[in-house]
């Protein structure tokens, strides 16, 4: 069995996003189960790569050796079909899918076609939780026997103190459509007869639109002093641990590593009902709410500030939670045991 494997990542690994995260752990973790991993760095235009880095990528293949395996992170695998079906004859290619890359809120037209496409000549799919593994095979016609789903691992972290006052509402997440920030606000907005402040952390660089739309919302909803956009941190710890309530009103999640996290530090949790959300929030470590619903996150919020009695019950069930989440020894051993399979 050969151990040598390309791992390909479009634009800079060290980008502070989960996707990136996962995609480090797993280079790291496979190397620690012996193989060999080479890091292809593709150029960073993708899921809208121009001609030119479709052909850097194509380059990059093409110096893969006959029947190498070629694991390709699904922000760029979906978006190069013809590419994929150029090279599916001769590699061993691997799709690694986060979340499909038209459940992104704005998502070019034509996306679905194209992943579903570029799909069919991977030999196999590592999805990262099963309900987005669900999706493949329902909608992307992904046979059954080709995906593996390896869910992110969570590390141990010691619970948050809880003790801010007023209490101290934490939205960690790139500042892009489908992380629902806008929603959020709303739902800020509808409860600021409460005492209760906002750290909404994540980069501004990403979707510079809706960044601006975002600070433009803040402004209009008169609470320029109540909720502060943190930008992209280098270390999340501190916000976890100063933390009081965690919420993230994402429109989708393929996993929502930011929501285990948080449970990890025994944090009371406020998400939606979106992706795999509920297979990694239960209902009882805080709330879970319809997406794009800014009155229903406005009441369960509310509950919650309301209420220590609340919180403290919804953070003894997210410590519960947090002790059945997978560690990453589990997401490398998964896929460590696919690579041994297509040997």
């Amino acid at each position: 069995m050969s151990r040598e494997i390309s791992f390909a990542v479009p634009g800079a690994i060290e980008t502070r996003t989960g996707g990136y995260a996962y995609d480090r752990r797993l280079i790291a973790g496979l190397r620690g189960e012996g193989f060999a991993l080479r890091h292809l760095a593709w150029p960073p235009g993708f899921p809208a790569p121009s001609r030119a880095e479709l052909a850097l990528v194509r380059q990059s293949l093409a110096e893969q050796p006959d029947g190498g395996i070629v694991i390709i992170d699904g922000l760029a695998y979906g978006a190069m079909p013809e590419v994929a079906a150029d090279e599916g004859h001769r590699l061993r290619l691997i799709a690694l899918v986060h979340h499909p890359l038209a459940l992104e809120t704005g998502a070019a037209a034509g996306l679905r076609e194209a992943e579903r496409d570029a799909l069919g000549h991977a030999r196999a799919v590592i999805a990262t939780s099963e309900a987005t593994a669900e999706t493949l095979r329902r909608e992307y016609g992904v046979p059954p026997d080709r995906v593996v789903v390896a869910p992110p691992g969570t590390d141990p972290a010691p619970p948050a103190a809880r003790l801010g006052v007023p209490p101290h509402v934490l939205a960690l997440g790139t500042v892009t459509p489908r992380k629902g920030h806008d929603v959020l606000v709303a739902a800020l907005a509808r409860i600021a007869d409460l005492p209760w402040r906002c750290t909404i952390a994540g980069s501004l660089d990403r979707a510079p639109e809706t960044a601006a739309a975002l600070r433009a919302q803040v402004a209009a909803r008169g609470l320029a002093g109540r909720i502060r956009l943190a930008g992209e941190v280098a270390d999340a710890g501190a916000l976890y641990a100063a933390a009081d309530l965690f919420v993230l009103a994402s429109r989708h999640e393929g996993f929502g590593m930011a929501y285990a996290e948080a449970l990890m530090r025994g944090l009371p949790v406020v998400g939606t009902r979106a992706g795999a959300i509920p297979s990694v929030v239960p209902e009882a470590a805080g709330a879970l709410v319809p997406p794009d619903d800014p009155g229903a996150l406005a009441e369960a919020l509310a509950r919650l500030l309301a209420d220590p009695a609340a919180r403290d019950a919804a953070s003894g069930a997210a410590l519960a939670a947090a002790a059945r989440l997978p560690r990453w020894e589990a997401t490398a051993g998964a896929v460590a045991a696919l690579l041994r399979r297509l040997g």
